[in-house]
């Protein structure tokens, strides 16, 4: 009967470790888990849910919905409001009909009188041929134009209006010779020194190759009230958009913050595995060379697929960035989002190690296939708070964040704070290895992780060496060690099921002293690494540095007593997976 009763203590020790991080153990909750979002309403399809707050405090939510899939005829933009921080939505209202011309992309901007403009592409001459092809798609031809709303979204303006579009070389070279120009836009005008400028693509063969950035610049548009006085200018100067030709045909989805120098900053998406961004010192007249976006100017480049990556300025002052983090060259893998905060130094943005920050449970296989895309997100900030909106195509929902996330996100270059929720071991240098007691680790299996934080000196490690081992005589338990190409190896087993994964080649060079931390977190079911403060994103040798383990890998509670090598001083492990950023601190902290 006394080792029942000690099994039922130790499960109840496991269900009731304290929540962390938005996640709920005993409801099987986790606030990154898309699916605990608001679902925002469509007609079926539905992409792009770009949302501003209006003067009364509500949210307008303007999309490209319809009741095909995307780019079928029936693809029109639309509003919906909500008044209680998306717990609830209004039914759609029409920007553009369903039964008219195909409207797709809307970007909307609020301006300091209240009035919301949202810009769309409209295939106002209504083309569905291409030589001797019927019925093509039509939602990135046509005209630029844009509506706009006094009330919040319940009526929009009778009269649509269309952006003077120059006609430039990528026009004319494209299927139609310019007589149809092809583009579209992501994300949301923003305003600088009084003025408002928003990105968009054009594209000179269809329907997205040879694409290149340009920009909308309208110096009244915040103070004039007379929409048919807008003044526009097509940026950058001259007959070219901004890109670089040393990164292939696809450079699209270009997107902007104004930085607070006064300077432009624009990232877009491309199919060579990285980003692209660049810097504008003029308003957008002219811009740096498009180089792959990097964490700090001159370092390590940051990872992202053909998939949205999505950037914002936060009303502190500093920046976010969605993105994927793997270099895949194709639209899969999106799912996990992961997210970045950038702080600006001397003119340029420094950009933290990343966080998961939403995820599906639906993975797909290593790399996405067969399971949920999610993208096209935006950030609503309110009062101090955080909401991100994405959509998988046919869903679109809305998320509250954790501001915690964020600052620590932002605060990663100061922070030196060693965790304590969650630390149910330390070792320290000196302390008697002998006999230790393992505490149990959470079930994996219902939103269980756990951390392993040592500093090791590998001046005498070989490859093969174990650094804590927690396995019993089967094999189950948890296993840290030195791999062959100076990395660390984590292996997992629950005694049926079994997972593992690697830091980066090299991360443990050159030999001597590292901070290693492996991550273990069971919502989105994935390994990471951070290795002397730095996310192990896979360099130059994978295309990812982080790895899924199967939803069967259960409970992890192995051996009685610990075996921990005497390189490791010290040792800390948690019964919770730690963010990133923690992991950062602690290598900060030393030792």
């Amino acid at each position: 009967m006394q080792g029942v009763f000690t099994l039922v203590l130790l499960s109840l020790a496991v269900l009731l470790a304290a929540p962390c991080h938005g996640q709920d153990r005993a409801t099987g909750s986790d606030q990154r888990n898309i699916r605990t979002g608001i679902e925002i309403p469509s007609e079926g399809y539905c992409d792009q849910p770009y949302v501003v707050v209006t003067s009364d405090g509500a949210w307008l939510c303007v999309m490209t919905t319809g009741p095909g899939v995307e780019g079928q005829r029936g693809q029109h933009v639309v509003s919906t409001t909500s008044a209680d921080r998306g717990k609830t939505w209004t039914p759609l209202v029409s920007i553009e009909p369903s039964d008219g011309p195909e409207a797709s992309w809307a970007m909307p901007l609020v301006t300091p009188a209240g009035r919301v403009y949202v810009f769309y592409s409209y295939n106002g001459d209504n083309v569905h041929t291409l030589g001797d092809k019927n019925d093509i798609r039509a939602d990135t031809i046509g005209w630029y134009c844009y509506r706009y709303t006094d009330d919040g979204g319940r009526t929009w303006s009778d009269t649509r209006y269309r952006l003077p579009m120059r006609h430039t070389a990528v026009d004319l070279g494209n299927d139609w010779h310019g007589e149809v120009q092809i583009f579209w836009g992501i994300g949301k005008p923003v305003a600088l020194d009084g003025t408002a400028i928003f990105a968009f693509t054009k594209i000179g063969r269809y329907m997205l190759d040879e694409s290149e950035g340009w920009f909308f610049r309208s110096d009244n548009i915040l103070s004039e009230r007379n929409a048919h006085a807008l003044r526009w200018e097509l940026l950058p100067e001259g007959d070219h958009g901004l890109r670089n030709p040393d990164f292939g045909s696809i450079q699209s989805e270009q997107n902007l913050v104004p930085l607070n120098d006064g300077s432009l900053y624009c990232m877009y998406r491309t199919t060579t595995g990285y980003p692209c961004h660049a810097y504008s010192r003029d308003g957008g007249r002219t811009w740096t060379l498009p180089e792959q976006a990097t964490y700090t100017p001159h370092g390590r480049r940051i990872k992202n697929p053909r998939a949205c990556p999505r950037i914002w300025k936060a009303h502190n002052g500093n920046y976010l960035f969605w993105f994927h983090n793997h270099s895949g060259k194709d639209f899969l893998g999106r799912n996990p989002a992961w997210i970045s905060g950038g702080i600006e130094i001397d003119g340029f943005i420094h950009w933290s190690q990343p966080e998961i920050l939403l995820y599906d449970p639906e993975a797909g296989d290593a790399i996405g296939r067969g399971g949920v895309r999610m993208s096209y997100p935006d950030l609503i900030e309110q009062d101090g708070r955080y909401w991100i909106t994405e959509t998988q195509k046919d869903i679109a929902r809305v998320h509250k964040i954790d501001a915690t996330l964020l600052e620590g996100l932002w605060n990663q270059g100061k922070a030196k704070d060693i965790a304590q929720d969650g630390l149910v071991l330390t070792v320290k240098p000196g302390d008697s290895r002998d006999t230790l007691a393992m505490p149990a680790l959470p079930d994996l299996r219902y939103l269980g992780g756990f951390t392993l934080d040592c500093w090791i000196d590998t001046g005498t490690a070989t490859p093969g060496l174990a650094l804590v081992d927690t396995r019993d005589a089967n094999g189950k338990g948890v296993l840290l060690e030195v791999v062959d190409g100076a990395a660390a190896h984590v292996a997992l087993s629950d005694g049926v099921t079994a997972a593992d994964w690697t830091s980066d080649a090299g991360s443990l060079d050159p030999p001597g002293r590292h901070h290693v931390v492996a991550i273990i977190d069971g919502g989105p079911r994935i390994i990471t690494f951070v290795v002397d403060g730095v996310l192990c994103d896979g360099g130059e040798q994978r295309q990812f540095g982080w790895g899924r383990f199967p939803a069967e890998l259960g409970d992890m509670n192995g051996a009685p007593a610990i075996r921990i090598a005497e390189i490791v001083k010290p040792l800390r492990i948690y019964n919770r997976y730690l963010r990133t950023s923690e992991a950062v601190a602690h290598y900060r902290a030393g030792l």
